[in-house]
């Protein structure tokens, strides 16, 4: 295999894909269509994300500011 060739499969057919493959990381339109076709129906979802403790409390929590504000 060739320097910088990564050598996956298709996330649709499971079909061996090199990662120099024009349709990468799919094997082919087709798959490359079913795919989005599942995205578009909500097949596919993304989890909520996870809340950043900072985005509830602030740059500096309570405990951390100075009492003379």
């Amino acid at each position: 295999m060739a320097e910088g060739t990564v050598k996956l499969r298709c996330p649709i057919c499971k079909k061996p894909v090199k990662s120099t493959d024009p349709d990468f990381p799919f094997c082919s339109e087709r798959c490359r269509t079913i795919d989005l076709g599942k995205w578009a129906s909500g097949q596919y979802v993304i989890s909520s994300p996870v809340k950043d403790t900072e985005d509830e409390f602030g740059p500096e929590s309570e405990a951390e500011r100075p009492d003379d504000e």
